[in-house]
């Protein structure tokens, strides 16, 4: 049996399958992005805060209900193959997902109906557009992108295959569109974090 490959013996310039990246043997996080590695930094306590608020905010609405929320780590196979072939495998800070035949032991096999990332400053514009146009074209129904700095966040709703977006404010309340009841209070979370 071979050594377990380590990403420092891949070359940058190589596109990669989602194999390729099952056999990388590191404690590192990366992401495949059509084929492509995208390194991801340490998040900071900000980022992390911001996810718990709200894994707690939509694990509470969902207890009892059939779709499920996950926190990152975790990858997504946004086009997943039988074969492993994939080229794609993110791991957004917060997902949900309703159907369920979609949750493998490994990974997500599919779009989630709501992906949520949280920006830091090592995230590029790139990455996030990137990302903004495999969403979409994978069926994600809502996606979040919440600012830590600027304390705002962008939120894409997806109708007739194109996302429609609304910014909020610090301050503001956004209302889940793929759930009938739940809003999330902008100020909560911000104010938690001062806590």
């Amino acid at each position: 049996m071979s050594d377990p490959a380590r990403i420092d013996d891949y070359k940058i310039n190589k596109l990669y399958t989602y194999n390729d990246y099952l056999k990388w043997d590191t404690k590192e996080r990366f992401q495949l992005i059509n084929g492509e590695v995208f390194s991801m930094a340490s998040p900071s306590v900000a980022h992390q805060a911001i996810q718990a608020e709200l894994l707690l905010e939509f694990g509470n609405f969902l207890r009892g209900k059939p779709c499920r929320v996950f926190g990152s780590p975790l990858d997504v196979r946004l086009f997943p193959k039988k074969d492993r072939s994939d080229n794609t495998v993110v791991q957004p800070d917060l997902l949900v997902v309703c159907d369920k035949t979609k949750i493998d032991k490994r990974s997500i096999n599919g779009a989630p109906d709501l992906v949520i990332e949280i920006i830091s400053p090592s995230n590029t514009y790139n990455e996030l557009f990137l990302k903004y146009q495999l969403y979409l074209k994978a069926g994600v129904k809502e996606f979040w992108a919440i600012d830590t700095e600027k304390k705002t966040a962008n939120i894409n709703i997806c109708d007739n295959g194109y996302y429609n977006y609304t910014n909020y404010e610090k301050d503001d309340v956004i209302p889940v569109t793929i759930f009938d009841g739940l809003k999330i209070s902008m100020k909560d979370i911000w104010e938690r974090l001062s806590e």
